[in-house]
C-alpha cells in the first residue's frame, strides 16, 4: 500500500468517526457576523492553521479547495463568495465528500445567507485537478501538501499553478520540520497522513513554491504546532514542528529572484527626508517600511549605516515593496 493509499483509508476512518485532534491540533474557527459553524464542521476541524485571508477575498473570487474535509474552510470562503460554485471542492476520498455535503446542509439550515450550491463538491485530486487552465482566482489547501513527497508535491503545485489565472492565489497551512525529519519517520505512512512525518523544513518548502513559478510569496503567520518528543516517536531529541500559513501569487520571478515576505522592514535614518535606492524603493526616514526579504539584504548591504532592517516577524499582510 502505497503511503497515498493509507492517507485515503485514514481519512475515511475520520470521516465515518470525527474525532478532535485527530491529526492536527484543532483550533477555534476564525468567527464572523452571521456565520454559524456547525458543531460536526468543528470536531472535524483537522487543518493547522487557516486558509481564510479576507484580504485575499475581495470581489467575490472564484476559489478552488483541495481536500474539503468537513467543510468547515469550504463554508468560510463560501461567506465572502456569495454565489453558485463560487467555491469548487476537490476531495479524492468517497466518505469525505459525503459527510461534507451533509455538513454544508447542515449548515444552511443554522445560516439563512448560505445556499449548498454556493459549494461544488467533485472528485478529484491534486495531481490532475478537474478544472480548466487559468480559470480561478485562489486555490486553498490546508494540512494536505505536508502529506506528499517531494516528487508528488511538485506535481500537486504544477496543478495549481495550471489552473490558476495570472495574478491568482495559492493559500496554504502546512506543517513545516524546524529541521530534517529522519528518514526512518518519513518512511512510516501512518505518521505521514497524520501530518506528522512529511513536514519539510522552511528552506525546502519555500524552494518548491519558487521552483513551481511563484514569483511572490507571503509569510502570513508561522508559529509553534506539535513537538515530537523522544518518548513516543524515534528520535534523540525532541523536534519541533510548525504551522505555517502562507499566500503565493502567480507573477513572474523578477531577475534577481522572487519576493519572499516575512515580516520584514527597513528604516532609513539618515540626514535626508527620504532614501531612493533606484531601485523602486523609497524610505521615508524614520518610517519602517515593509520589505521582502531580498530587498532587505541588499538595502542592509548598499546602505549599512544608513538602514536598519529588522528581524521577521512571520507575519505580513501586505502594503511594501514589490
Amino acid at each position: 500500500m502505497s503511503y497515498l493509499e493509507t492517507a485515503a483509508e485514514f481519512y475515511t476512518e475520520a470521516a465515518k468517526t470525527p474525532q478532535v485532534g485527530l491529526c492536527c491540533i484543532s483550533t477555534p474557527p476564525m468567527q464572523y457576523p452571521d456565520l454559524k459553524i456547525p458543531e460536526i464542521m468543528q470536531q472535524m476541524n483537522y487543518g493547522c492553521g487557516t486558509t481564510i485571508h479576507p484580504t485575499e477575498l475581495r470581489g467575490s473570487p472564484t476559489v478552488l479547495y483541495i481536500g474539503v474535509g468537513g467543510g468547515l474552510e469550504a463554508l468560510q470562503f463560501a461567506y465572502f463568495c456569495r454565489r453558485k460554485r463560487g467555491v469548487i471542492a476537490i476531495e479524492p476520498v468517497e466518505a469525505m465528500r459525503e459527510v461534507a455535503t451533509r455538513n454544508l446542509q447542515l449548515a444552511a439550515q443554522e445560516n439563512s445567507w448560505f445556499d449548498p450550491e454556493f459549494v461544488e463538491i467533485l472528485a478529484g485530486d491534486a495531481f490532475a485537478l478537474p478544472i480548466p487552465d487559468s480559470s480561478v482566482d485562489v486555490v486553498a489547501q490546508n494540512c494536505l501538501f505536508n502529506i506528499f513527497d517531494a516528487k508528488d508535491l511538485q506535481r500537486a503545485l504544477k496543478e495549481v499553478y495550471r489552473v490558476l489565472k495570472p495574478k491568482g492565489r495559492l493559500i496554504m497551512s502546512d506543517p513545516i520540520a524546524t529541521r530534517p525529519i529522519p528518514a526512518i519517520l518519513q518512511a512510516d505512512e501512518r505518521l505521514r497522513a497524520m501530518c506528522l512525518s512529511g513536514a519539510m523544513t522552511y528552506d525546502e518548502y519555500i524552494h518548491y513554491l519558487i521552483a513551481a513559478g511563484f514569483g511572490q510569496i507571503e509569510v502570513r503567520a508561522r508559529r509553534p504546532y506539535r513537538l515530537l518528543d523522544i518518548h513516543s516517536f524515534d528520535l534523540d531529541t525532541p523536534l519541533m514542528l510548525e504551522s505555517l500559513d502562507s499566500v503565493s501569487f502567480k507573477v513572474p520571478i523578477p531577475e534577481d529572484g522572487a519576493c519572499v515576505f516575512t515580516g520584514k522592514t527597513a528604516i532609513y535614518s539618515g540626514l535626508d527626508a527620504f532614501l531612493d535606492d533606484r531601485a523602486g524603493h523609497v524610505l521615508q526616514r524614520g518610517n519602517p517600511t515593509s520589505v521582502c526579504d531580498k530587498t532587505a539584504s541588499k538595502l542592509a548591504q548598499k546602505f549599512p549605516q544608513e538602514v536598519v532592517v529588522t528581524d521577521s516577524t512571520w507575519h505580513y499582510n501586505g502594503g511594501g515593496c514589490c
